[in-house]
């Protein structure tokens, strides 16, 4: 049993210490942010991008 404890412990002690997964924190981080963006501005962003696909539209019934 105590062989166990001791193998827990050095996991998380080098998990806790392992910098190598910072990337994905630090890319779990900015999708977070991103997504609470868009959740805040989605009426401003529906509105540009259907304004964007009238503009499409209207230019490419004249091409």
């Amino acid at each position: 049993m105590r062989y166990l404890g001791n193998r827990i412990r050095w996991f998380w002690s080098d998990f806790w210490n392992d910098e190598r997964g910072m990337g994905t924190v630090e890319v779990i981080l900015i999708i977070v942010v991103l997504i609470g963006l868009v959740i805040i501005f989605k009426s401003q962003i529906t509105d540009v991008v259907n304004t964007i696909f009238e503009k499409i539209v209207s230019q490419s019934s004249s091409v």
